[in-house]
């Protein structure tokens, strides 16, 4: 989950007192009003903070570049300057409250905006290292301050190149102890407050557990994993499971892990960070498995654990071999019944509530659609998937679909399942949890596609209906490979290339595109479209190709197929201009 940073050399340059002035203006301000002169700062290294009090993702980064400012700021010529986003002044006052560095004055907009276009501010929170001399540094500040912290001044590309050399080094060199052992701490702790030293634990497999108590995913895989846990103990195996906490609120982390069986880093320890680049973490939870001489055997095993239990224990590269054999010889066997069958669960729901067997369902092509109504694209995608669903029923009655919710609650499993026409597993089902693990279900909505005999013909199903709709149907090679040549029949007669007077700067040609909006009937389009890449330009054939096509003054043609808007979209770490 570390971020890379930007290594700049050269880049934006001038004079620092001409970058953050004004004519009017030869200071920056501090939260209780001081003025402080620009050239004061010449002979530090400075942050240009471009951030604001409504960004959720700003909000959470603050507080971590203040621990950073008041580490950097005493000790080197280190200095921040506040370039707010804010839209009215209380709403700067009460936010650059809580920070201990400069800002340019609210009042300032023009340099503010001078400032938001001259680093090409398109996100926030955003941090650009300059010197005093107004050079950049280092674009990628907060990817920076994520990762590394106050180890990264003067973040430099010297320096980043520096950190990189010395984490591949280290990679290389690990130990067990150069993991878990930092100069403050030869410990780590068990539930019950003890101090377990680091050096009881050489020579042991050791599972690196990265989790956050509080994370959906996190929550659903712990039980399994102490399931796991507790059968290697009885089985006398010499393996222990450390917990690498991201938890960021200790009273969460003391009520999680006082009810584990297995060890921890302290909380809140500096060294999480570290393990999780040193590591490259890249999802919640991660279990990374260090073998008895402390090199890493599995990056992570989470999967492993949800999908075979003790089976994949030790987790050498000859047991994933094995695995691969028995994941195999199970999709051979895979059938209908296989699937959806598990004891007394032997059906699902049809529309008015009765119960339909899976022995009425043997033998036909199912679609298996896991969705929910809190998703977005799923909302989008559900009214389409009726229309392809109707239209193959129509054709085929040896054809069904099947429903996996994947809601919060009854009532909206019960609200967004009277929108479709087709079957379901009941909400709650526990039968849903072994299908995600069988399909991969790593978003949703995904749409799997089963033949007669059970067996998965595709996991791609959805693609196949945003592409082809109905066409597609059975979802087969076969069938997708007969699509091809109807498409390729359907263009042979027309030119590779046309000029158009909707887009006259360049030549439009034929090129194949899944889905797009046509920027003349503003119609979607789909397969062909004569495109210009360079412009994101794109015509149906049938726009594209008909006589005496003419844009007049009436006409209202919108390049790229919306408005754009002066707002903003938060998603995660960072805040984006729509």
């Amino acid at each position: 989950m570390a971020e890379t940073s930007k290594e700049v050399n050269g880049g934006v340059s001038q004079d620092l007192h001409s970058l953050l002035s004004s004519p009017a203006r030869d200071f920056l301000v501090r939260n209780d009003g001081e003025q402080v002169k620009i050239d004061s700062l010449i002979g530090k290294k400075i942050g240009l903070y471009f951030s604001a009090a409504w960004c959720g993702p700003c909000q959470r980064f603050t507080p971590q570049l203040v621990e950073v400012y008041n580490e950097l700021s005493s000790k080197v010529g280190f200095e921040i300057v506040l370039v707010s986003g804010d839209e009215d002044e209380e709403s700067f006052g009460d936010y650059f409250s809580k920070m201990p560095w400069l800002a340019v004055p609210f009042t300032d907009s023009e340099t503010r905006d001078r400032l938001d276009e001259l680093y090409k501010v398109r996100g926030i929170p955003n941090l650009v290292m300059v010197d005093d001399h107004g050079k950049l540094v280092n674009e990628n500040g907060v990817g920076v301050i994520r990762s590394y912290g106050a180890d990264a001044y003067p973040f430099t590309p010297e320096k980043m190149k520096e950190i990189k050399e010395d984490e591949d080094r280290a990679r290389r060199e690990q130990t067990l102890r150069s993991v878990l052992v930092t100069p403050s701490r030869d410990f780590v702790i068990s539930p019950d407050g003890n101090k377990v030293p680091v050096s009881e634990l050489v020579g042991k497999t050791i599972g690196l557990l990265f989790s956050v108590a509080s994370y959906r995913k996190c929550t659903e895989f712990t039980p399994k994993l102490v399931e796991f846990y507790t059968k290697l103990k009885e089985n006398k195996e010499d393996f222990e499971i450390v917990l690498i906490s991201l938890e960021d609120d200790e009273e969460s982390f003391n009520q999680d892990f006082k009810t584990k069986p297995w060890l921890s880093l302290p909380f809140n320890d500096k060294s999480a960070s570290k393990l999780a680049r040193h590591f490259m973490l890249a999802t919640l939870p991660t279990l990374v498995i260090l073998g008895p001489d402390g090199k890493t055997r599995h990056s992570n095993v989470a999967e492993a654990i949800d999908d075979y239990g003790v089976l994949a224990y030790p987790f050498t590269p000859e047991k994933f071999e094995e695995l691969k054999e028995i994941e195999k010889a199970k999709v051979e066997a895979q059938t209908l019944e296989s699937l959806l069958v598990s004891g007394d669960l032997n059906y699902v729901l049809g529309k008015d509530g009765a119960k339909v067997l899976i022995s009425d369902l043997v033998g036909k092509n199912i679609l298996i659609y896991f969705s929910a109504h809190w998703c977005p694209p799923c909302r989008a995608f559900t009214p389409k998937l009726v229309e392809v669903y109707k239209q193959i029923k129509e054709r085929d009655e040896a054809f069904e679909l099947i429903f996996i919710s994947s809601d919060r609650d009854q009532e909206s499993f019960d609200e967004y399942y009277s929108q479709m026409p087709w079957l379901a597993l009941p909400f709650g089902d526990p039968r849903k949890t072994s299908l995600a693990r069988t399909f991969k279900v790593g978003g949703i909505p995904m749409l799997a596609a089963l033949g007669p005999t059970g067996k998965t013909v595709t996991k791609e199903a959805r693609d196949l209906v945003v592409a082809h709709g109905a066409k597609a149907y059975p979802f087969t090679e076969e069938r997708l490979k007969e699509i091809e040549a109807e498409y390729d029949d359907m263009a042979k007669e027309w030119p590779k290339k046309v000029k158009h007077v909707l887009h006259e700067e360049h030549e439009l040609e034929l090129t194949r595109v899944q889905v797009y909006t046509c920027d003349k009937c503003e119609e979607e389009g789909t397969i062909w479209s004569y495109h210009c890449d360079e412009c994101d330009f794109d015509l149906h054939a049938k726009c594209a190709l008909e006589e005496d096509t003419k844009a007049n003054g009436d006409e209202a043609v919108k390049e790229g197929g919306s408005e754009s808007t002066d707002g903003w979209v938060c998603d995660g770490n960072i805040c984006t201009k729509a």
